[in-house]
This record gives structure tokens, C-alpha cells and sequence, in this order.
């Protein structure tokens, strides 16, 4: 047996780490395909219930509860270790689950959403906690990459699979199937959730007293969240007011959000501060092309929904496929190579996106511009949760990775904002421009971050 095998660790599915693996994964599978499956199924509840004033506030509340989950779960699980919040948070997104899914009444099936988005949030920080315990740091680009995945592919199988539940079943078994999972899932994690509560990591330091400062961030999370959920309502208002609004809004999240991030975030410090604003930037870059790409593809080039749609379907698999390229690349493809390469292909993808309005390019052109940004994506995120883990001392990896998943919301929430208003004024040609310009910023941000020493401060 040669050295290397001896001294590389074991993969991700095999001992001892196979059990807590497919767990994970599957939490994370399942919390995405729930999120997916209900913007399919929104219409029949909506019907069914009578609810259709609560359309928006079924997702929004969802949002928001996410974001106040990751910094609530973050900060316990830097005190007290990751499985306690990591169980707790699997209970609350269950029973989110079990009340939305017996629901009699829009406003429950709300309060069922609410709760589902609180404990989304929370399993997500305390499960990368739970990473940067249970693996070595030779895997965690495997374990980040798998995860992406879980995220991908439930928007592949997600919307038909809750259609064709919702259609031969109910509607309700949607939410109640999914709940038996959880359980299952949450069932092969217990061996190595096993002595991992307090006493292994030094307490984050703080000004104030533990309870004071989680209080305060949780309130500044709060604060966050109704920010992004308002700026995301502004195409209901008048074009004047809306851009008043904007500037408004992005200042107040701003002023919020700065105790939540690591310091420098604003200034993109080389270091951890890059790599949390990349995540953010990255997100704006996908999400605000992603949206308006089916439209583009159905109102300028009149291609059936269900074909424009597969250009969504490129991405995620783009994305897939990449993620899966960096779990097998490990340690043996530099960081730093990985970021640049990744914040190219998100770029790219982005400004295709944009000439294709322009030139007039055929449709051709928009799908393989947006393979390239689901490319960058699968590229750009697990390597941005390792490179986040690998910076981050013993006791702040919940806080970061808090931040990571916060920049992200935000980012993607801002953009998606600002877009919708420029498509407004300047259909395609206007969001995809404002993508575009912050794509060209994801490779600025992404250079700071590639030379950065992977170590903690």
C-alpha cells in the first residue's frame, strides 16, 4: 500500500463517516425539494384553503425566518457544540412540516412555513459546525460538494414529484411525506452527533455578555429579514417610488447586517471577509439572470414553457456536475485556481445572457451561456464553504458560516429586487446588464480571496 492511501482519509461514504454522510445529505436533499415542491403546489393550497391574499407571505415569511435561523442556531452552536441546534432545528423544520401539512387555514399553513424556514436555517449552520467536527479538512470540499448537489437536484425531480402527489394524493402528503424522511434522516446522524456538545471549541469573544450579543444579533437578523422581504415587494409599487425605496431599504439591511458578517466584509478584506462577500455577489449574479431567462426564451424567441424551462434544467445540472468534479478534485486542485475559474464561468454565463438580448443571438446561445453559470456556481460554492471553514477558528464556525448563508439570501434577494425594476424600465436588456457588471465584481472579489492563506485568524 503506497503512502498516499495510507495517509488520505477515508471518502466521505465510507467508514467511519457513511452514516453521518447520507444523513446530512439527505437533510439538506429534503429542506430543498420542500422548498421547491411548494412553489409547485402553491396554486392547489392556495385553492384549497382559500388563501390566495397569503401567496406571498407563505414564501416570504419562509425567508425570513431563515435568515433569523441561521444567526440564532449559528450562535448556540459556537457555544454549546452542533448537536443539540442541529437537533432542535431538525424538530422545529419538522414540526414547520407537520402544521403546514394538516393545515385547515391559509393563515397555519403561514405559521407551518414560518417554521419551516426557522429550522431550514438553523439545520444548515449547525450542520457545517457538524462538518468542521466529525471530518477532517481533507474531505470537507468533498462533503460541501455533495451538498451542493442536494440542493441541485431537487430541482430536477422536485416540482414533478410534488405534482404528481399533490394530483393522486393530496396536497397535504407533500409536506407529511416528507416529515417520515426527516425522521429517518435525522435517525443515521445520532451515532456521530455523540459527544459533540460544549467543551471542544473556545467560546467566540464578545464585548458583551453571550446572551446580550445573541440577542442583539438576532435582532439585527430580524431586522434583515423584514428589510429583504419589503425590498423583494417593491415592483408592487409605482417605478418613482419604488427606486426611492430601494436605496432606502439596501441602507437599512446594510446597517443591520454589518454586526452579522466578519469585519471587513464591506471593504472585501482579503481573507474571510472576500470570501463571505463573494457567496453574496455570486448569488446576485445567478439568481437575478435566472429568473428572467424562461421569459426571455418564451416572449423574444416564442419557444413552448416547458422548452424554455430546460434551460433552467442545463444549469442545475451544470451545477451537479461541477460540484462533483470539486469533490473528486479534493486538495489536489488549488483553492485559489478553483475561485477564479469558478467566478470566470459565473461571469461568462451572465454576459452571455446579456449579448444574447444585444446581438440577438439564437436561443442556442442562452442555454450554453447559462451551463457555463451553473458551472461557476457548482465551481464557486463548495469551495467557498470549505475555504469559510478552513479560515475560521475553533468556536466562530457557526457565526461565519451564519454570515455565508446571510450573504447569500441577501445577495440573491437584492438582486432578484433591483432587477425586477430595471426589467421594467428596460426589459432583459437591463437586468441582465446590472448581472452582468456584478458578475465582472465576483472575479474582482474572487482574486482577493485566491490569495488568501487558508488558515484561521
Amino acid at each position: 500500500m503506497s503512502v498516499d492511501s495510507e495517509t488520505r482519509p477515508a471518502g466521505i461514504l465510507q467508514r467511519p463517516y457513511a452514516l453521518t454522510t447520507i444523513g446530512a445529505w439527505s437533510l439538506v436533499f429534503l429542506a430543498a425539494f420542500e422548498s421547491l415542491a411548494v412553489t409547485t403546489i402553491m396554486p392547489i393550497v392556495t385553492t384549497d384553503l382559500d388563501g390566495r391574499g397569503l401567496y406571498a407571505m407563505a414564501f416570504s415569511s419562509t425567508l425570513a425566518a431563515g435568515v433569523v435561523g441561521m444567526v440564532a442556531f449559528g450562535s448556540w452552536a459556537d457555544r454549546r457544540g452542533p448537536a443539540v441546534p442541529l437537533l432542535a432545528a431538525v424538530g422545529i423544520f419538522a414540526l414547520g412540516l407537520g402544521v403546514a401539512g394538516t393545515a385547515a387555514t391559509m393563515p397555519v399553513f403561514v405559521a407551518g412555513r414560518f417554521l419551516q424556514g426557522l429550522g431550514a436555517g438553523g439545520e444548515t449552520v449547525a450542520l457545517y459546525v457538524l462538518v468542521a467536527m466529525v471530518y477532517p479538512a481533507g474531505l470537507h470540499i468533498r462533503i460541501f460538494g455533495a451538498f451542493a448537489s442536494a440542493w441541485v437536484l431537487p430541482s430536477m425531480v422536485g416540482p414533478f414529484a410534488a405534482g404528481l402527489v399533490a394530483e393522486s394524493l393530496s396536497w397535504h402528503w407533500v409536506f407529511l411525506g416528507v416529515l417520515v424522511l426527516v425522521a429517518v434522516s435525522t435517525a443515521l446522524m445520532l451515532p456521530s452527533l455523540r459527544g459533540r456538545g460544549r467543551g471542544r471549541d473556545r467560546v467566540r469573544a464578545e464585548r458583551l455578555p453571550a446572551s446580550a450579543a445573541d440577542a442583539r444579533r438576532v435582532a439585527e437578523a430580524a431586522v434583515v429579514a423584514v428589510s429583504v422581504v419589503a425590498l423583494s415587494s417593491l415592483g408592487e409599487f409605482e417605478p418613482a417610488t419604488a427606486w426611492l425605496l430601494v436605496p432606502v431599504f439596501l441602507l437599512i439591511i446594510g446597517v443591520a447586517l454589518r454586526n452579522l458578517v466578519p469585519p471587513g466584509t464591506y471593504r472585501i478584506s482579503p481573507g474571510l471577509p472576500a470570501t463571505v462577500a463573494l457567496c453574496g455577489v455570486a448569488g446576485g449574479v445567478f439568481f437575478g439572470t435566472e429568473v428572467y431567462l424562461p421569459l426571455l426564451l418564451h416572449d423574444r424567441y416564442g419557444l413552448p414553457t416547458w422548452l424554455s424551462g430546460l434551460t433552467l434544467t442545463a444549469g442545475a445540472i451544470a451545477w451537479a456536475l461541477a460540484s462533483a468534479v470539486q469533490g473528486r478534485l479534493d486538495d489536489r486542485l488549488d483553492p485559489g485556481t478553483a475561485l477564479r475559474a469558478g467566478a470566470v464561468l459565473l461571469a461568462g454565463g451572465a454576459i452571455t445572457e446579456w449579448a444574447t438580448v444585444v446581438l440577438h443571438l439564437p436561443p442556442a446561445a442562452a442555454v450554453i451561456g447559462w451551463f457555463a453559470a451553473g458551472a461557476g456556481m457548482g465551481t464557486l460554492y463548495p469551495r467557498i464553504s470549505t475555504v469559510v471553514l478552513a479560515l475560521s477558528a475553533p468556536g466562530e464556525q457557526g457565526f461565519n458560516t451564519a454570515a455565508k448563508s446571510i450573504t447569500d439570501a441577501v445577495g440573491g434577494s437584492a438582486s432578484l429586487a433591483v432587477a425586477g425594476l430595471l426589467f421594467a424600465l428596460f426589459p432583459f436588456v437591463g437586468p441582465f446588464a446590472f448581472t452582468s457588471l456584478l458578475g465582472v465584481v465576483v472575479i474582482l472579489i474572487g482574486l482577493r480571496v485566491s490569495a488568501t492563506r487558508m488558515e484561521p485568524a
